[in-house]
């Protein structure tokens, strides 16, 4: 049996796997899908979530409380492969392997702002659609607020998902951040941590928010163990194609565990 943690993607929560996680649970894999803080069912508000670490937190956590021994196969999506790289750092020996689901994946030579600076650059201005942008103005450790409009989701998020899929993330997205004023300050990732647990890249092909050739930059900047597409997959892929997501998933399972 594998233990699979899903990581979600900003704005989002753990209900955006509510296709993959019964998949693998039939198969006979343990599942968490967790609300990262300020996210889901989390109760805690984005005003009050001031760095990655402290958004990392419930992930942190589940992390520290597995007993030694135990390892998991971490799964990020976006934004949440930033999620990933830190607990990749504080917790490499309790990771069998590390998939990046077309997330943000960093290296261990630049800043960690590296792979989100070069994204922010390549997304034109006009993809926002009526996406609400912002700053908490906090003085002393100030974020950017992010709150998705339905133009953007139907347009760059969920394109190819379904329009029930679309209008479940209309109802339960919430105001995120992508904490990069946060990102910019933070050291790189070791080599010792990070670096050193076995990492998959799953590549979306039909992206449009992180598109295939800016996922190929960040393999070619950074290599993996192994690369898999999904052919018709959206930025939102445990949506659109979940079937071919659970075969990934399940392939990298038993080649890693």
């Amino acid at each position: 049996m594998v233990h699979f943690v899903l990581v979600h993607g900003v704005g989002h929560g753990g209900w955006c796997w509510y296709k993959v996680k019964p998949q693998l649970e039939s198969a006979g894999h343990r599942v968490t899908a967790i609300d990262l803080a300020a996210s889901g069912v989390n109760m805690a508000k984005i005003h009050e979530v001031h760095t990655l670490s402290d958004y990392t937190q419930p992930l942190i956590e589940l992390m520290d409380s597995l007993p030694t021994g135990e390892k998991v196969t971490l799964v990020g999506h976006s934004l949440g492969g930033y999620n990933l790289a830190l607990v990749m750092d504080m917790f490499p020996q309790k990771i069998s392997v590390a998939v990046f689901l077309t997330a943000h994946m960093p290296d261990c030579t630049h800043s960690p702002s590296y792979v989100m600076d070069e994204l922010i650059e390549r997304i034109p201005a006009d993809f926002w659609l009526d996406t609400q942008l912002s700053s908490d103005l906090d003085p002393e450790k100030p974020k950017n607020i992010v709150v998705f409009g339905p133009k953007c989701l139907f347009s760059n998020l969920y394109q190819l998902s379904s329009s029930q899929d679309l209008a479940l993330a209309e109802l339960l997205a919430r105001p995120g951040s992508m904490f990069h004023e946060d990102i910019l300050k933070v050291k790189p990732f070791s080599k010792e941590g990070y670096g050193s647990v076995n990492r998959v890249f799953i590549v979306c092909k039909r992206d449009l928010t992180m598109k295939e050739d800016f996922q190929r930059w960040m393999i070619e900047n950074n290599p993996v163990k192994d690369v898999m597409e999904i052919e018709d997959a959206d930025h939102m892929p445990m949506m659109s194609k979940p079937n071919e997501l659970c075969f990934c998933l399940l392939d990298i399972a038993n080649k890693y565990n």
